[in-house]
C-alpha cells in the first residue's frame, strides 16, 4: 500500500493508495471523521473500509484531510475539506483514466463530505454513508440525491441521534430514480464499540450485492 503525496488545493495532501489490477476498476475514495475530533485517515474504520474495497478489487485511496499528519493547510469547517476530496479523486482519476465508475465511503463527518462530492461527481454511483450527522450539519443539498447508498448508524449514537437520521433518510426515500439502503445497529454509539465488526460485515454485504446488480435502479446514470 503505497503512501503517496499529491496537490490539494491549500498544499499538499498525504494519502494511502492501492491500485487495482484491472485498468478499468472502479475506484473508491474513503473520507474519515472531523479533523479536530481526532480524525484521520488511520481511523479504524476508515482503514478498514479501504480493505473492503482493495479486497474486491477497487483502485482504493484514503488520504488526510489538510492541516492533518503531513497533509498541509488548515482546518476549513467543510468548505476547503470538500475541495480536498474533489481534489483526491481527480488525482486518482488521472492516474485511472479507464475507471468509469467510483464510489465514495464516509464516516460522520467524512459522510458529510462524502455526500456532497457526490451532488458534484456525476460518475459516483455508490455512497456508504457511516454515522452522518444531520443534527450537526446541513445535508438540504441532497435535492435530489443522485445515487443509491447506504446510511448505516447506531440506535444508541448520542452524537447523531437515530430519530434525526431517520428523517434524513425518509426524505431520501422519498426520491425517484434511487434506492437508498438503511441499517441501524442496535447497542452501536457513534463510535461503534465494540460493534466495529458488525458495522463492517453491513457495509461488505451491502458492497457485494450492489455489485451483484441489487439494490439500485436499474436505469444506467446518465454522466454529465
Amino acid at each position: 500500500m503505497p503512501e503517496v503525496i499529491f496537490n490539494g488545493p491549500a498544499g499538499r495532501l498525504e494519502g494511502r493508495y492501492q491500485p487495482a489490477k484491472q485498468k478499468n476498476a472502479p475506484i473508491a475514495i474513503v473520507l474519515h471523521p472531523h479533523p479536530r475530533f481526532g480524525g484521520t485517515m488511520n481511523n479504524q474504520i476508515v482503514y478498514q473500509l479501504f480493505y473492503m474495497f482493495v479486497e474486491r478489487g477497487f483502485t482504493t485511496l484514503r488520504f488526510n484531510f489538510r492541516g492533518i499528519g503531513r497533509s498541509q493547510g488548515e482546518f476549513d469547517h467543510g468548505a476547503g475539506e470538500l475541495s480536498d476530496a474533489a481534489a483526491a479523486l481527480d488525482w486518482v482519476q488521472t492516474l485511472h483514466p479507464d475507471s468509469k465508475q467510483c464510489w465514495v465511503a464516509g464516516y460522520s463527518f467524512g459522510a458529510w463530505i462524502g455526500m456532497q462530492l457526490l451532488m458534484r461527481r456525476p460518475e459516483i454511483e455508490g455512497f456508504l454513508s457511516i454515522a452522518p450527522q444531520p443534527n450537526s450539519y446541513d445535508f438540504s443539498f441532497l435535492a435530489p440525491c443522485p445515487s443509491s447508498g447506504l446510511i448505516i448508524h447506531g440506535d444508541k449514537d448520542r452524537v447523531a441521534p437515530p430519530k434525526d437520521v431517520q428523517t434524513l433518510v425518509e426524505k431520501l426515500k422519498a426520491q425517484k430514480g434511487i434506492v437508498i439502503t438503511q441499517k441501524t445497529i442496535e447497542g452501536a454509539n457513534h463510535f461503534f464499540s465494540e460493534h466495529t465488526e458488525t458495522l463492517l460485515e453491513e457495509c461488505a454485504d451491502y458492497l457485494d450485492r450492489r455489485i451483484a446488480g441489487e439494490l439500485s435502479d436499474p436505469r444506467p446514470k446518465r454522466l454529465k
